[in-house]
């Protein structure tokens, strides 16, 4: 349970049709397998000691005897097991027969959960042996103890809150778990049988992935598979395991029928706490059922991505850039034509961040059906810059039909430090700011003399890092990058690059991808850059990765370092990890004055720094807790 992370399973065992004695082996073998690989939530499917297309036999008590039998020999079977795990079994009380879950930890009886919402339609006839469930919930005995009966049960450890529903209660209108995860469960149950026709595969996954998303869960559904009977229907064994919309895990039809994830219910946790839609606990008409687990340390499996601002998959990704491309020309277009602005202007270094921007820029003035050269893009060669970035600027705004501009401002920053009496040969901070600031007047001058607006060009990563010089290339009109950061930038113009054909607009394109980054505010050594970001702040990776889960999930930087260690195995060591990660700490607090007062620009991701929505915080709350945390790692 250690950071939250807790392995979970959801099983098929095989089925024998109304062979009680079978499946209860089955199942209890199915189990122990789980939870020696490590498993300590397990589900099975519906009705799973009986089969569930046992049709009429259902009315018969030798199968509901030994049903009630199996379970007691699953429950004995499984006494030695830290786990809890739901078994479908058919239910008799007060005279009618259900469609129950039986919810367990070891040998221990938890609760039996009945099915609310019976098909009877197709192939499904449930209503034909089976009761809806009621809401009360009162006390029975079944399999040789005593449990609450009823659909509103909670079972809770120190560590997680479980409750159970059925295969269709997920399909209706109002399912019981929307009640469950309001009482507040957050890992749901389900038990399922499911046939399998054409395209049912998708809707079930998208059913099970879309109600982890809307109740901030995890949600494990196990399928019914083989050894059903196939008189009318075939099962596929199609086991679902999701958490807060991400499908974690997932068998193949007709396979194994073995789906084992770790969920993250600190995760689920803290998104409940953020969402305010997402209501207070209303567990009114609830019964809570305590039971003991001992914590436990989890080994991850499921896959922690190294970039998790970028999709894996290529279709994802260049979907991804396309709509963040349009959320930012858009924008910029509707701020251009609300302030009448006559031209746009951009600041170009031949970098990636500038680079960006003006292919936004352009993009916009596009959308407002208006000529590119109404952009102006303006490079402003000093100390630091090379003939490598100076020439791929000059040849990416003139591929993109903007308007090029170029200020040297090399006599204007030596007279500016001949005024305030700073040697030139002190390349110190005043060095490096003093170029930037006047980069930004100078822009801001041109956009007043054209009528136009001043296009920012810093991304996410260096809003985060402080990496700004406040009141120069901090300040802008529109910040079209605020919120992307670094990585992704990467992959939008390589985006873009690739659907630029095979001339010179897309060889500057990956030539300005292969340039180190780099704010060349440093004398240029050998004509090459001087400066390199990276070896001064930390690698970008790095940082982004830090940046989502400190800040979109709130982990400590404990957890944030374990998920370092692990999505970073073998390319970094620990003590490199920890250096930056304080160095990622110590930057983020005491640079919060800088990001007090962000200009105006689009969000892009569930991740950004606007003072006015996003991240409210004090520009002098102290990194004290955090850097102790820090310290504690590396000791």
């Amino acid at each position: 349970m250690k950071y939250g992370f807790i392995k979970v399973a959801a099983v098929t065992p095989k089925t024998c049709v109304a062979d009680t004695a079978y499946n209860a082996k089955a199942i209890a073998e199915a189990i122990r397998n789980a939870a020696a690989a490590g498993a300590r939530i397990v589900v099975t499917p519906e009705l799973g000691l009986t089969a569930y297309t046992c049709s009429d036999l259902f009315l018969q008590d030798t199968l509901l005897d030994g049903a009630e039998r199996g379970l007691a020999a699953v429950l004995e079977a499984c006494a030695a097991l830290d786990v809890l795990y739901a078994v479908g079994c058919p239910v008799r009380v007060g005279g009618k027969l259900y469609n129950c879950a039986a919810v367990a930890h070891g040998g221990t009886l938890l609760g039996l959960v009945p099915k609310t919402h019976l098909p009877n339609y197709g192939e499904f006839y449930e209503l034909r042996h089976f009761t809806p469930a009621g809401e009360a919930v009162q006390t029975v005995r079944f399999a040789g103890q005593e449990a609450p009966f009823g659909t509103r049960l909670l079972f809770r450890c120190a560590y997680f809150t479980a409750a159970a529903e059925i295969c269709e209660d997920l399909w209706a209108p109002c399912p019981p778990s929307v009640a469950h995860a309001m009482a507040g469960a957050d890992v749901i149950l389900n038990l399922s049988a499911s046939d399998e026709t054409i395209g049912k595969d998708d809707y079930r996954r998208e059913l099970v992935r879309g109600q982890s998303a809307r109740l901030h869960c995890a949600y494990l559904y196990a399928d019914a598979g083989m050894g059903e009977s196939s008189t009318d229907m075939v099962f596929a064994s199609h086991n679902l395991i999701a958490e807060d919309g991400a499908l974690l895990a997932q068998t193949a039809l007709f396979g194994d029928g073995v789906a084992m994830t770790e969920i993250d219910v600190q995760r689920l946790t803290f998104e409940r706490r953020r969402s305010n839609s997402f209501p207070a606990a209303a567990d009114e008409g609830y019964r809570t059922v305590p039971f003991e687990m001992e914590p436990g340390k989890t080994v991850l499996t499921r896959p922690v991505s190294r970039t998790p601002f970028i999709p894996d998959d290529t279709r994802d990704r260049e979907n991804r850039c396309e709509t963040i491309l349009n959320i930012q020309s858009e924008g910029l277009a509707r701020r251009l034509s609300h302030a009448h602005c006559k031209t746009a202007v951009v600041g170009i270094s031949g970098g990636l961040d500038s680079c960006l921007a003006l292919l936004v820029a352009v993009r916009a003035m596009k959308k407002l059906a208006r000529p590119a050269s109404d952009v102006i893009a303006v490079t402003m060669p000093c100390f630091g810059t090379t003939k490598r970035t100076r020439g791929n600027a000059e040849v990416l705004t003139q591929e993109l039909g903007a308007t090029l501009r170029t200020v040297d401002i090399a006599a204007v920053v030596s007279q500016h430090f001949a005024d305030i009496g700073h040697d030139p040969e002190n390349h110190n901070v005043v060095f490096e700011n003093a170029q930037a600031r006047a980069r930004t007047y100078v822009l801001m001058d041109i956009a007043n003399a054209e009528g136009g607006l001043v296009v920012g060009t810093g991304d996410l990563s260096e809003l985060a890092l402080g990496w700004a010089t406040y009141n120069g290339d901090h300040m802008s009109m529109y910040g079209v990058n605020a919120s992307v950061p670094k990585t992704l930038i990467r992959h939008i113009v390589r985006y873009c690059a690739d659907r630029a054909g095979e001339g010179t607009l897309r060889r500057v394109l990956l030539d300005i991808l292969a340039t180190p980054v780099s704010p060349e505010l440093l004398p240029a050594k050998d004509g090459e850059i001087a400066q390199k970001t990276e070896d001064l702040v930390g690698p970008y990776e790095l940082h982004d990765f830090i940046l989502y889960y400190a800040l979109r999930w709130g982990f400590a930087p404990e957890k944030v370092l374990m998920l370092l260690e692990y999505a970073y195995a073998g390319t970094y060591g620990r003590a490199e990890l920890v250096h930056w990660l304080r160095n990622f700490y110590r930057r983020f607090f005491v640079q919060q004055y800088k990001r007090s007062c962000l200009p105006d620009g689009p969000k892009v991701g569930s991740v950004a720094l606007s003072p006015r929505g996003d991240l409210r915080m004090p520009s002098d709350a102290s990194a004290a807790l955090w850097l102790r945390a820090v310290d504690a790692l590396e000791a």
